[in-house]
């Protein structure tokens, strides 16, 4: 008989003695008939929806009736504010019918999170659609991007005049305050990630309490020091400066937060290769953590590009254009839609609007462009940094070839002569 035809025998079950345990009696694990139910993995039910949308008609009738019959509370804010509140208590009340405490809890935190985020949303999605509609009488002007102020008073129309000086002024301010602060930054950073120890701490609290300072206290520095002491005039130079203490802090930190991440294994073998510390940090922790570093600087270049006092106190203001940032005053785009908004008129509070408008869009750009930049993780390469990875390769192949030729010995003849 076969192996296989004797373990198609049925297995006879052992005798069960007097006073042994009972025995183990196997589940049927064959498969079921038909085909199975579908298990439903969706979260959202029929009732959590009726649970929904009734406390949110309940909420909103009860303040009604509040609002109209029983109080004298007036006002849009403070009739949404109770309409919430009462919705999350009639909410709890709805799902803890049905569900147990825990779950109820959950739900609750769900909603309110839910909620909360769908009020920044909202709150900035009104604060862009609000600025674009105020400016866009202004926008729709093509000398609005071509022109600067020095022929536009208070009371010409919006063919006249526009932001020109402003956007450049803004462009140069920023450019120079991060070709100041990007480098300092990361070296700082870099210092207190590789280089622990009483200094680096007591460099890590500093930099801490920097990013907390008002940010006009950075303008009034560069003012009582450049402008001052040394007798440097009011200019783009002064208030990119100003920017740079500025956001020096904040790329610090949120580089230092970013290094951290880097897995310990990849310095581990670099050192283990024979990489000293400021090659591994340069050929490995910097490109691993570059997607990281570039939202660092990204928040620097957006702390910077919506700055006012510095700026103002640092820069001047005028009307003209002006691209040389050692001389004259030179103007941002803050600046601008802030001295242009507190103007009565209608005109010059659209250009305000509409500088501002122009102000999202610069923003928009550049973070896009960073992005680009820094958005590659660590190893991807672009085209042109393959095809000279590979030309390296190459080279590196040749002289490896001429080098083993050069030292491999002579081979013996065929008379056994030397």
């Amino acid at each position: 008989m076969t192996t296989l035809e004797t373990s198609q025998l049925p297995v006879e079950a052992p005798q069960q003695t007097a006073g042994a345990p009972p025995r183990t009696v196997l589940p049927n694990r064959s498969s079921p008939a038909g085909q199975q139910a579908r298990r439903r993995v969706g979260v959202l039910r029929t009732t959590d929806l009726l649970a929904l949308f009734g406390a949110l008609a309940a909420s909103l009738t009860m303040t009604g009736l509040l609002w109209t019959q029983l109080s004298p509370f007036t006002g849009v804010l403070g009739y949404v504010v109770t309409s919430w509140v009462l919705f999350v208590l009639i909410y709890a009340v709805l799902v803890s019918f049905d569900e147990s405490r825990p779950t109820m809890w959950d739900r609750i935190a769900l909603v309110v999170v839910h909620s909360l985020g769908a009020v920044l949303l909202g709150v900035l999605i009104f604060v862009v659609v609000y600025t674009f509609v105020r400016g866009w009488s202004a926008l729709v002007h093509v000398n609005f991007f071509t022109q600067d102020m020095r022929d536009a008073g208070p009371l010409d129309p919006l063919t006249v005049g526009g932001i020109k000086h402003a956007i450049v002024g803004t462009l140069i301010q920023v450019g120079i305050a991060l070709v100041i602060a990007v480098p300092l930054a990361l070296l700082a950073a870099v210092f207190l990630h590789e280089v622990p120890g009483r200094f680096s701490r007591f460099v890590r609290t500093v930099v801490e309490a920097m990013t907390a300072l008002p940010d006009i206290l950075a303008g009034l520095f560069i003012f009582a020091t450049l402008i001052l002491i040394f007798g440097v005039e009011k200019s783009g130079l002064a208030a990119a400066t100003a920017l740079a203490v500025t956001i020096v802090p904040i790329i610090t930190r949120a580089a230092d937060v970013v290094l951290r991440l880097v897995p310990g294994s990849l310095t581990e073998a670099s050192y283990a290769l024979g990489s000293g510390q400021w090659r591994t940090v340069w050929h490995v922790v910097m490109p691993t953590a570059r997607s990281g570093l570039a939202t660092a600087v990204i928040l620097g270049a957006a702390r910077a590009i919506g700055e006012t006092s510095p700026v103002l106190l640092t820069a001047g203001f005028t009307a003209t254009f002006n691209a040389d940032p050692t001389h004259n005053p030179m103007v941002s785009l803050p600046l601008e839609a802030y001295s242009l908004v507190q103007s009565p008129q209608k005109t010059m509070i659209a250009r305000g609007f509409g500088s501002a408008a122009t102000l999202l869009v610069l923003v928009l750009v550049l973070f896009a462009i960073a992005r680009v930049i820094g958005g590659r993780g660590a190893g991807q390469l672009t085209a042109r940094q393959q095809r000279r990875s590979v030309r390296a390769s190459r080279r590196d192949a040749a002289r490896y070839i001429t080098r083993l030729s050069s030292a491999q010995p002579a081979l013996p003849t065929e008379s056994g002569a030397p």
